[in-house]
């Protein structure tokens, strides 16, 4: 008896220590080329074409880190831009093999769609209202009577249900299937206030024809974690794009960026740095991934702290980075232990 459970105790260890496979949808990428990566349908700020036909923002780039990881070429990416109706079906079906759209991450999406929230956040928002200045309001629950123009198959309409009951007004909510008719819907005056997270706000203030005429409220009316989403059934491609996130955020809190971390790799001797950019220990074994692929994305696309400040901080939509900022900083981004 004592040999055999001794023998099943050493058949246990050697498969825990045993490197983790690849994972179907790493192997299908690897086949294909290239990463397939739903994004929003055209955010500033997040995931757009600019004038030569590049897709550019915060989501676009979390897009490029997964595939400099996964293949070791952040230019291996195919954006396929997708609506708040069909970006879940496109992810259950195969579509694309990785969700990276302003999705609010809920009990629902993921316990009932066949998809799997990928933690940890890559953004935390909350969802606010756009209105026109002529409105001569300054808070949300001035808006009793208002109706408001909102994204069809997502979140917000709930939201904007709860909030009336809660502040005992009332709202009317007018749908559309794209941000673009919701915008174009607001701004021709079919409704007196947007609603929506603060980053699809800001974008749309900033589109405005004249961005002094309209004004963000105060208030958040809901929280909203965004996160990437995968297919259930394939942890290790799960793995990949939860350590990916990871990665953008550790290196902003060791201090590297796409300058200097060839210069950092080559010269570092912190043990803690070393081992994250696959100098000490093969950190991609159980990923099934080179041990270099940390330091390619930070090579390739950068650090988070970086890729906020170009897109939606300062250079880009102008948001305070708040919860975005590292935990040293008492914000919210945390990596996981390396």
């Amino acid at each position: 008896m004592r040999t055999s459970i001794f023998a099943c105790l050493a058949a246990g260890l050697l498969g825990l220590a045993a490197p983790a496979s690849a994972g179907p949808t790493l192997d299908a990428v690897r086949q294909n080329g290239s990463v397939r990566c739903g994004v929003p349908s055209g955010v500033a700020g997040m995931a757009r074409p600019d004038s030569q036909g590049r897709w550019v923002g915060l989501h676009a780039d979390i897009c490029r880190a997964i595939a400099a990881a996964a293949l070791g070429d952040a230019e291996k990416v195919r954006f396929v831009p997708l609506t708040a109706q069909s970006r879940f079906t496109a992810l259950q079906s195969g579509e694309v093999d990785v969700l990276v759209y302003l999705t609010a991450l809920t009990l629902s999406r993921d316990a009932t769609l066949g998809l799997s929230i990928v933690a940890p956040p890559y953004f935390y928002t909350g969802q606010g209202f756009l209105v026109r200045r002529s409105l001569n309001i300054t808070r949300a629950t001035e808006l009793d009577g208002a109706t408001v123009c909102a994204t069809q198959g997502s979140v917000i309409e709930r939201n904007l249900n709860d909030f009336a009951q809660r502040s005992n007004i009332r709202l009317t909510t007018i749908a559309f299937d794209t941000q673009p008719s919701v915008i174009a819907a607001f701004f021709a005056g079919r409704c007196d206030a947007i609603s929506n997270d603060m980053i699809s706000l800001s974008a749309n203030r900033l589109a405005a024809p004249d961005p002094n005429a309209v004004m963000l409220l105060p208030e958040l009316i809901a929280k909203e974690p965004h996160g990437a989403m995968v297919r259930n059934g394939d942890a290790e491609w799960g793995l990949l794009v939860r350590w990916t996130v990871s990665a953008l955020i550790q290196a902003e809190e060791f201090g590297l960026t796409r300058e200097n971390v060839e210069a950092t790799r080559a010269s570092t001797t912190d043990p803690q740095i070393r081992r994250f950019l696959g100098l000490n220990e093969n950190v991609g074994t159980g990923l099934g991934l080179r041990d270099d692929w940390a330091f390619q994305v930070v090579r390739q696309v950068g650090d988070y702290g970086t890729l906020y400040e170009r897109h939606a901080g300062a250079q880009g939509l102008g948001l305070d980075r708040g919860l975005n900022r590292l935990w040293t900083q008492g914000g919210m981004m945390m990596s996981w232990l390396w």
